[in-house]
């Protein structure tokens, strides 16, 4: 019966790529497919959040799928509140350059000149740096901190930075909570209330909350893929919530200058230092044609892509975070009546709480599903092992990393991304020489593998 199901839904997909070939571009075709689309990634529990889709100001798509959280007793509405992870960083990163239109501020600034309290290194770091996390300084350090007083206390025991400023590109939470001092310094005001006075009441956002309790109406809770609900705890305040409604508010804003100027909203669309990384802004592609940015956090996911020219908007924000950024690419081919690909579940996600707790059992079950639901799990995409390799990295658990990057090895013997995961883990398992002999491998199959070559640098000075 699955197969039959598909089977009518891929005649329809197709019925719809010809009448697209036709000339044929209503809207009603198009809320047809998507909501296949959707109904399809809900059925298979890979999709449970908002979604909305605009054209030239008008309504494509819009729909809610799922429960505000794990206990599936309360369902979302178009007015659920999500956290939206590194796209809130939009928020920061904007204020800094309204200030910099205003005069108040110069991207040649130095972190020394606002008053933190920071070591000599901060005369060597701008507001430029910053916004483009090219700083040197290192990540938040997560293990010792427990709020924003210790991130600053942590960031004014720092002795040196990590490189020079400029030189590398490394992705950082301490980069955003700086940008939020720097504007609370100018300002004199805090920077929830910043964002209030001159982004959020002027574009008539009215879901926009920062740091939400529990009770607030239409928060979500995140949950797994075990229907278990997420410890919401975090270092960082002020995290923003936010509607689907009203971040289409935010990026149309955005992308009709009504915040910034274009030419600063293409400086911060594009990273100015390293071509292929991202910038405040996420991602933009063809000269500014194309904005993409996603975040996570928790297990909240959240994505949008923008035609700018084109004027088309796909917001997708989900509590339960699994194939989000693969959902939002198939309903952007949708919109440009292109071939797409029905999404299939996480392996990653399904198999990832069972290796913390037993490696063993994890590796078994991925192989159980495998063979008896390989139609249903993304068996053939490299990532999934090379994230939960990673995952398990971040959490600690270097053998159990070393045993599913082995996996994945074995599973994609040519992918160098995944031979560098598993000398990754080696290096910090001190097992230098498997470290060094699968960084090499890594080199072998993409010779510009940077990370790879870092790696054999770093082994050879020992």
């Amino acid at each position: 019966m699955k197969k039959l199901i598909v089977l009518v839904l891929s005649l329809f997909f197709s019925g719809f790529i010809n009448a697209q070939k036709k000339g044929n571009y209503s809207f009603s075709q198009y809320y047809q497919t998507i909501d296949s689309l959707m109904e399809i990634s809900s059925d298979r529990g890979i999709f449970n959040g908002n979604i909305l889709v605009t054209r030239n100001d008008s309504l494509v798509y819009q729909k809610s799928f799922g429960y505000t959280d794990g206990s599936e007793k309360t369902k979302l509405t178009k007015n659920s509140l999500f956290n939206i992870g590194s796209i809130s960083k939009e928020f920061n990163a904007v204020s800094i350059v309204m200030l910099i239109e205003q005069g108040k501020l110069n991207f040649d600034d130095k972190l020394s000149q606002f008053g933190l309290g920071l070591p000599s290194w901060s005369k060597k770091v701008t507001i430029k740096h910053l916004l483009n996390y090219v700083s040197g300084i290192p990540r938040i350090d997560y293990d010792n901190v427990k709020n924003e007083k210790d991130i600053l206390k942590d960031l004014q025991s720092i002795s040196k930075l990590m490189f020079k400023p400029g030189e590398k590109y490394n992705y950082n939470n301490n980069s955003v909570f700086l940008q939020k001092r720097i504007i609370e310094s100018i300002t004199k005001k805090t920077y929830p209330e910043f964002v209030l006075e001159n982004i959020i009441i002027p574009l008539k956002m009215s879901s926009v909350v920062f740091d939400p309790d529990s009770n607030h109406p239409n928060k979500t809770k995140c949950f797994d893929v075990h229907k278990i609900n997420c410890d919401e705890k975090s270092v960082m305040k002020n995290r923003l919530w936010i509607s689907v409604n009203d971040l289409n508010k935010w990026v149309t804003a955005l992308h009709n200058n009504k915040l910034i100027s274009r030419a600063s909203l293409e400086l911060l669309l594009k990273n100015q230092y390293f071509k292929n990384k991202e910038s405040s802004l996420g991602s933009s592609y063809n000269a500014f044609a194309l904005h993409l940015h996603g975040g996570q956090s928790w297990q909240f996911e959240a994505a949008f892509m923008s035609e700018l020219k084109n004027d088309l908007n796909i917001f997708l924000m989900s509590n339960n975070k699994s194939k989000g950024f693969e959902i939002i690419q198939s309903v952007h081919k949708i919109m440009k009546g292109k071939t797409f690909s029905l999404p299939v579940r996480s392996i990653y996600r399904e198999i990832r709480q069972k290796c913390i707790d037993n490696i063993d059992l994890g590796i078994q079950l991925y192989y159980e599903l495998k063979k008896n639901s390989f139609d249903l799990y993304d068996f053939k995409n490299p990532k999934e092992l090379n994230g939960l390799g990673n995952d398990l990295i971040a959490e600690k658990k270097l053998n159990e990393s070393i045993k599913i990057f082995n996996l994945a090895v074995l599973e994609f013997p040519n992918n160098a991304n995944l031979y560098y995961g598993l000398a990754k883990a080696h290096y910090k398992n001190k097992e230098y020489k498997l470290a060094f002999l699968n960084a090499k491998k890594s080199l072998e199959l993409n010779p510009k593998n940077i990370n790879a070559k870092e790696i054999i640098d770093e082994i050879s000075k020992k």
